[in-house]
């Protein structure tokens, strides 16, 4: 799969965010921000979410590349030798582990100093896929034979990776106040990396929480009363927004967009939707819909956009993290019948 080369662009300042941080050998000092991008400090974002923590928090005193092209699912990104040469050059570097393995991997092998990885500034937890098992689980109760899930039994384990053994779900910017938590963390790996601006810095992460929690308030609210608390999607990256909201995510394909459900578990989900009263099958923009619209149609249920934020595209509804945020937040009351 082919990758763009990594391209500077001040607009993707805030690529910061959700990864890894590498800082230059002068790291800590004002003269990390003196190397080849115009005085600014030059960071590299893995995907989307990143990226978009780059340009809220960097502002005009970043210059940022990223790894992954819009409309390149994050998952499949494939690196040539030349970017993972680029990363070592990098002031910082900003990446999610455990959602991209080819990212993983090149960092490894960049050798990249001073390295932030996004899943170790919030606590990482497992969900269920909902692929796959024996009856489903609503939050925070037992059902048909399974233990309850919560939302705190697995913080705090160790291993990130997308599928571990551990089973830590990387997803963790689909839940705002975790993304809060992430984006704090990225706004003190920059005034680190470049404490001549760190106020600036500070001034724009602080910003950032406070949109982040309006997000929050929104979600809450326009979710609290609802038909029904079930929804289907493609994959299962929507366990820590579920949680949050006392939602219960049903995933077709697991954490894994691409791979195909079993006939029982086609099955089980056609159940779940006659027991649940669900409504709509979500399907997303980077991934296959067929499965999502063959489910729609075989159960007489609807399709709809849940937008798992990997990318931005010009087909995603909104032009960053907030407004496809706020999409994705209608779609649901939609969905749910919220009241």
């Amino acid at each position: 799969m082919n990758v763009r080369r990594l391209i500077p662009s001040t607009a993707l300042a805030g690529a910061v965010a959700l990864g890894l941080v590498s800082l230059s050998a002068c790291a800590g000092t004002s003269d990390a921000a003196d190397g080849g991008s115009g005085g600014k400090l030059d960071v590299v974002a893995s995907f989307y979410p990143m990226q978009y923590l780059a340009e809220q928090i960097g502002g005009g005193h970043v210059a940022v590349n990223t790894l992954t092209k819009p409309g390149v699912e994050p998952h499949d990104l494939e690196l040539k030798p030349k970017q993972i040469g680029e990363l070592g050059e990098a002031d910082v570097v900003l990446y999610l582990k455990g959602i991209q393995p080819a990212v993983d991997k090149a960092i490894s092998q960049a050798g990249v100093k001073n390295t932030v990885d996004a899943a170790t500034l919030t606590k990482l937890e497992t969900h269920s896929t909902g692929a796959g098992h024996e009856g489903h689980a609503h939050e925070g109760e037992g059902h048909e034979g399974e233990a309850p899930t919560t939302g705190d039994h697995a913080a705090g384990e160790e291993g990130h990776d997308h599928g571990s053994e551990a089973g830590a779900d990387p997803h963790i910017w689909l839940d705002p106040v975790k993304y809060a938590e992430v984006a704090k963390g990225v706004g003190s790996a920059l005034e680190k990396a470049d404490p001549d601006h760190a106020a600036d810095y500070k001034k724009n992460t602080d910003a950032l929480v406070k949109k982040l929690g309006d997000l929050d308030t929104a979600f809450e609210s326009g979710l609290k009363n609802t038909a029904t608390k079930t929804f289907i999607t493609t994959h299962s990256a929507f366990g820590y927004l579920a949680e949050r909201y006392g939602l219960d995510q049903e995933g077709i394909s697991g954490v894994d967009p691409e791979s195909e459900p079993s006939p029982a578990r086609i099955k089980e989900l056609q159940d779940i939707a006659k027991q649940d009263k669900v409504s709509t099958v979500f399907f997303e923009t980077l991934a296959s819909d067929k499965t999502a619209k063959t489910l729609a149609s075989d159960a007489g249920l609807k399709t709809d956009v849940l937008d798992p934020l990997e990318g931005i595209t010009d087909a995603s509804k909104g032009d960053d993290y907030i407004e496809v945020m706020r999409s994705n937040l209608a779609a649901l009351q939609k969905a749910l019948g919220a009241k």
